[in-house]
């Protein structure tokens, strides 16, 4: 028997044995942690709000303390430069974006019926047409109103959410202001309650995740922000409309890792489309460039391979937790499971580590 214990396979099945009995236990006394997510859920938006802020502002305040300003009086700064940042976006950004997509919204039925009346003169002047095709074009003509009643009463709906969204964002100064002030001193409280080789384990860890979360937040915002500009001036450059707002939502979308720049491409090429076919080939030739340029020489230089993530695992990641989660988890898939991924890898290190110090024993 005690050779059977020592079997690799036979402790494998017994691993494998618990787990299952741990998920089942934990399934079965989920209404215990529920007042737990409950309160995660409360502070979710400003804790990551705040947490993507501080590492944004973090290297500010590196740089004033080092420049010998007290950390209460830098965190002053930073907030003002914050609010500089606000304001600058209000007053000068902001009235052309709502301009140009009041213009668009107004303009969508145009649009709109220009894509049906497409439709209908090219079915009317086509011989040939597959009967599954024919039937497809016909079926969207039709349920095209139904389409828009959906897409206004998701539209309510995401509304609805962004005011509760605007609320919690009202937070976000607090946590921040706590980060900074108190947000290096979380690992030294932690460590004075472990013992001297767990503790230093704990801070190698902390060390690691911290690495992990400020490359992929100031790396992917740096990405999206030089994408932004880079579709910004493109679209200037061949005057198609709602340039602003056009190259704002590519900003914002490629935030999402790998399928945010596909997603970002779709209103261009629809309102390239509808000014001229030639217009939606200038922009895709446009976001291939943009694209080219973050790929081989933003994105290397900024975020280089600090994540180790493999394409296949980013697409698997991000439609699994779109379908779990929504928008918020094609957000917070990679870093997520970047750290989760640091976390096993210190594990799995330290168990090389003890063990090997075992076997010199």
């Amino acid at each position: 028997m005690s050779q059977l214990i020592h079997k690799r396979w036979f402790q494998t099945i017994i691993t494998v044995i618990l787990a299952a009995l741990l998920i089942y236990m934990l399934h079965k006394i989920s209404f215990f942690f529920q007042p737990i997510f409950t309160y995660i859920a409360a502070i979710a938006v400003p804790l990551i709000g705040g947490g993507i802020l501080f590492y944004l502002s973090r290297p500010v305040l590196q740089w004033l303390e080092r420049n010998k300003v007290p950390r209460v009086l830098a965190i002053l700064v930073i907030f003002a430069l914050f609010l500089l940042v606000g304001f600058l976006i209000v007053q000068y950004i902001a009235p052309i974006a709502q301009q140009q997509f009041t213009r668009l919204i107004n303009n969508f039925p145009t649009m709109v019926d220009m894509f049906t009346d497409s439709i209908n003169y090219w079915q009317q002047n086509q011989d040939i047409i597959p009967s599954q095709f024919d039937s497809a074009l016909n079926n969207v003509v039709h349920n095209l109103q139904s389409y828009l009643e959906n897409a206004s009463k998701i539209l309510i709906n995401f509304i609805s959410q962004l005011i509760g969204f605007v609320f919690a964002l009202v937070l976000v100064p607090f946590f921040l202001f706590f980060m900074l002030k108190d947000g290096d001193k979380l690992v030294p409280f932690i460590k004075q309650f472990l013992n001297p080789r767990v503790g230093s384990s704990f801070e190698k860890l902390a060390r690691s995740i911290d690495h992990t979360l400020h490359s992929f937040i100031i790396g992917q915002m740096t990405v999206s922000v030089v994408v932004g500009l880079l579709l910004l001036v493109g679209y200037l450059i061949i005057g198609l409309p709602y340039s602003l707002t056009l190259s704002l939502f590519a900003m914002f979308m490629n935030v999402i890792p790998f399928i945010g720049p596909f997603i970002a491409v779709i209103p261009a090429m629809l309102v390239g489309l509808f000014q001229d076919p030639m217009m939606a080939v200038y922009v895709a030739i446009i976001m291939v460039i943009a694209q080219q340029i973050e790929g081989n020489l933003v994105s290397p230089n900024v975020m280089g391979k600090a994540l180790h993530i493999h394409p296949l695992t980013v697409i698997t990641l991000i439609l699994a937790a779109g379908s779990l989660a929504g928008f918020l988890g094609l957000i917070f898939a990679i870093p997520a499971y970047a750290v989760i991924k640091a976390i096993i890898s210190h594990i799995y290190q330290e168990w090389l580590a003890h063990r090997a110090t075992g076997e010199n024993d």
